[in-house]
């Protein structure tokens, strides 16, 4: 990475950004070391998403930017995620999960007013049983959703924030302000 004096003013200003904002508090957000490869210039986030005290779902968030552009990201920023959740074992065959997973994301985008262009990624959904010397736990189903895209605003909080809904859904959290029935604690009757 160049010299602090070096770096771009558009990149300094996201990463500011990024760094500005809290999630709501089941997302712990903490800085880890960004790919160097990909682009000239990174920042990455990691997110652990907690449920009751357990892990529910995990993500990381690099904004990459690459000051003469890339023609396949239509500019010269360019954020990509990857997000992974356990998943309840029913969920892994649902064949509308994929198309589901994504809308987690474009909506929380879209709600958190987050403009962009270029967006792609995948959804896989994973089962996993184990044998032999590995048998033991139940069966696990897993879901992943991998994402770029190219934010068109300087507005990268609204990006944060999209990113934040998008792991809140993926890890079922309900929405903030709302808790669920399992969350809430009951008097024994007497």
């Amino acid at each position: 990475m160049a010299s602090p004096s070096a770096v771009p003013e558009a990149f300094t200003r996201a990463v500011a950004a990024l760094r500005a904002d809290s999630p709501r508090p089941e997302i712990l957000l903490e800085e880890i070391a960004a790919p160097q490869r990909l682009a000239p210039y990174s920042f990455a986030l990691s997110a652990t998403v907690l449920r009751a005290g357990d892990e529910v779902a995990s993500g990381r968030l690099i904004l990459l930017h690459d000051p003469a552009g890339h023609d396949a990201w239509r500019g010269d920023l360019r954020l990509v995620t990857l997000v992974t959740a356990e998943l309840e074992a029913d969920l892994a065959t649902d064949p509308l999960l994929p198309a589901v997973a994504w809308t987690w994301l474009t909506d929380a985008l879209d709600q958190h007013s987050a403009t962009y262009t270029a967006i792609g990624g995948t959804v896989t959904q994973t089962a996993s049983t184990r044998f032999g010397e590995l048998a033991g736990p139940a069966p696990t189903a897993d879901l992943e959703v991998r994402a770029s895209w190219t934010p068109i605003s300087d507005d990268f909080v609204a990006h944060l924030r999209g990113w934040c809904a998008m792991l809140a859904s993926t890890a079922g959290l309900p929405p903030p302000g709302v808790a669920s029935l399992s969350d809430r604690h009951r008097t024994p009757a007497s």
